[in-house]
């Protein structure tokens, strides 16, 4: 199946990917859903029909629980497809208790991952890099290919790649080679860090990780890279990277550096309806049962949502913030009394994925109604409030001071008289 391109005309509404499933006979049929939501709530709403024999297939590789196949947790959903639209809404931080589908819904995406241009270097060098900064931008190797026409870059599916919590400094950010030192060509190995540069980088228990691996992510991801030296070799990576995130606030809090670099906040729930959670129960039972086939049941939709994420990321680039939809965004940001400019940032990137996943150009206010609680929630701090408090208090004491003694209006005492 092929993705949709962007419009070539702003007068022409973009066209959406052509929708395909199967009927009870197996025969594809055409129609369907005409936005990515409205497919997410009609797949993941739909019974299971269990229409394979539920043999054990034997099998070894790993196959993910199918994204569409998580029942209910429409907004933890859209929050992450999201995320794979537009990187730049800052990744996504799954709240909520155990056993709700967090880390499930993440591993899921595997089947719906993007395209991304790829560096073939080891070092991380892209053509971009060349339009910046000219040749001495790139290693020695990709100046040369550059200098032969070869290519520095090509396009690959985004990768998940996931940090373990049991991680060590070393394994995060990278070490020396053994294998290239036997050959006495001394050089870094790519930490997780780097391997994360432009993929989906996933923290399971976020709020558990060690404070210095905490910190090496911050860097990175402020900077988009890192530099590693290990005695007389150094080495400077690419790390820009969507952060997702997943915890379970009975385990301890997130740090607030940390807790601020996410862009949309979920809170899980556990499923309430008596339905949902039995519905949940027959899917789940059908994976253990047979990974293979419950993967199938749901792959002509699963092509057809990995189709809609790419053309709404193709398309993000010509989706427009009007002046008067921003501004409406901003009031809501300012009557909430948030200090953190990534609210907007993130509200504003949000609305445009959002316009783009429904095939339109420009951002509406509806779009932001939509993203707003996820974009904004969790970003006000009490003990800011309490702080910035009374330092205003401590601010009038200094302003009479300075009135009193620079504008002729002190008391009289001795050091003055």
């Amino acid at each position: 199946m092929e993705n949709t391109h962007p419009f070539e005309a702003a007068e022409t509404p973009p066209q959406t990917v052509a929708h395909t499933a199967q009927d009870e006979g197996g025969e594809l049929i055409t129609g369907g859903p005409r936005s990515l939501r409205e497919l997410i709530d009609q797949v993941s709403g739909r019974n299971f029909r269990a229409r394979f024999p539920a043999e054990d297939a034997g099998l070894v590789e790993v196959l993910p629980f199918p994204f569409l196949a998580v029942v209910g947790q429409q907004e933890m959903k859209l929050a992450l497809i999201l995320a794979l639209v537009n990187p730049a809404v800052g990744g996504v931080l799954l709240i909520g208790p155990r056993g709700t589908g967090k880390t499930t819904a993440v591993r899921s995406l595997v089947d719906l991952l993007p395209q991304a241009p790829r560096s073939l270097c080891h070092y991380g060098c892209m053509p971009e890099d060349l339009e910046t900064g000219g040749i001495d931008a790139v290693c020695p190797d990709c100046a040369q290919k550059y200098a032969l026409g070869e290519p520095l870059a090509k396009m690959d599916s985004v990768h998940l790649v996931e940090l373990p919590l049991n991680a060590r400094m070393e394994d995060v950010l990278g070490g020396l080679d053994e294998r290239a030192a036997v050959h006495e060509r001394f050089r870094i190995r790519r930490g997780l860090l780097a391997q994360a540069d432009r993929n989906l980088l996933y923290i399971d228990e976020v709020n558990l990780l060690e404070d210095e691996i905490t910190d090496a992510i911050l860097d990175a991801a402020a900077q988009g890279r890192y530099s590693v030296r290990r005695g007389p070799v150094s080495a400077t990576y690419r790390s820009r990277f969507t952060l997702i995130g997943s915890m379970n606030p009975e385990e301890g809090r997130l740090r607030p550096q940390i807790m601020d670099r996410f862009g949309l906040r979920v809170v899980v729930r556990g499923l309430v309806e008596a339905d949902e959670r039995l519905e949940a129960y027959r899917r789940v039972q059908s994976y253990l049962t047979n990974p293979r086939k419950t993967v199938a049941e749901y792959w002509p939709e699963t092509n057809v949502l990995r189709d809609e994420i790419q053309a709404a990321r193709d398309l993000l680039a010509q989706v427009e913030l009007p002046e008067a939809v921003a501004r409406l965004g901003l009031a809501i940001v300012h009557h909430l009394q948030i200090d953190s400019l990534r609210a907007e940032i993130t509200l504003f990137e949000a609305a445009r994925a959002y316009a783009a996943a429904d095939n339109r150009l420009h951002v509406q206010p509806e779009d932001l109604y939509e993203m707003a609680p996820l974009a904004i929630r969790a970003r006000r701090s009490q003990y800011m409030v309490e702080f910035l408090d009374k330092q205003q208090v401590e601010e009038g004491e200094i302003r009479v001071a300075l009135d009193q003694y620079l504008k002729g209006n002190q008391p009289k005492n001795d050091l003055t008289s």
